[in-house]
């Protein structure tokens, strides 16, 4: 089914706002940055109405998942005010689903990301304990042929050498560096300004479920596969 966006419209004004970063300009030109996030609203909500039918979905609506434009540039030296791309993202519902949703827009540069950005310490123990036990189920999920033609190698920022506690020969070592665990899909151009993007979007997302189920099974469960009582 389609869904009504236009995303030659957004993709006209990143470029604009690529080239014109100023508060100025943008004051000037805030109708049509308004017109570029309604189209965005359009895609968001297409996608969403596609994830509800095979996940639980905890974002209430595709204009809830939109970020905002804005750069944060207190901690910066990107002084820039404005992002050149506009993005969102999903959120699973409940604490047994884990993981989440991310996309963006922007001309040449448009890809959807899935995974585990920022685990605090506990869980990212957990995950490791988890994997050193047994890493065979996660290397199956990531060697599928979908799956791999998909998103390639699993990405995300590692330690060096190996993560306190672990030993630099596990054979599980790649896995065990891993300080992020996320997967990565780019569309070209064309891809973007097809009338059934959403659809696109929906279907690498839903590619995304055995790895999310991995990850959510390892997480909220013990070594011996019980419930953790921490959650």
């Amino acid at each position: 089914m389609s869904s009504k966006y236009n995303l030659s419209i957004t993709l006209d004004f990143l470029s604009k706002i690529d080239q014109n970063n100023n508060r100025e300009w943008f004051t000037a030109h805030k109708d049509e940055y308004q017109n570029a996030h309604n189209e965005m609203i359009g895609l968001a909500d297409g996608v969403l109405a596609e994830m509800q039918k095979y996940d639980q979905i905890e974002t209430p609506s595709g204009k809830k998942s939109l970020f905002r434009i804005y750069r944060d540039v207190r901690f910066s030296k990107n002084k820039l005010p404005y992002k050149n791309n506009l993005s969102g993202g999903f959120r699973r519902a409940t604490k047994y689903l884990r993981g989440g949703y991310y996309f963006q827009i922007q001309s040449g540069n448009t890809f959807v990301e899935g995974g585990f950005w920022g685990p605090n310490p506990q869980d990212l123990l957990h995950i490791r304990k988890q994997i050193m036990a047994d890493p065979d189920p996660l290397r199956a999920v990531l060697a599928e042929k979908k799956f791999k033609n998909t998103f390639g190698a699993l990405q995300g920022e590692k330690v060096k050498t190996s993560p306190k506690g672990f030993s630099i020969d596990d054979p599980a070592i790649e896995l065990l560096r891993h300080k992020q665990f996320i997967v990565t899909h780019h569309f070209s151009d064309k891809e973007v300004l097809s009338k059934d993007f959403h659809l696109k979007i929906a279907s690498t997302f839903a590619t995304m479920r055995p790895f999310f189920d991995y990850m959510s099974e390892i997480l909220t469960t013990d070594l011996n596969g019980v419930e953790r009582v921490d959650l």
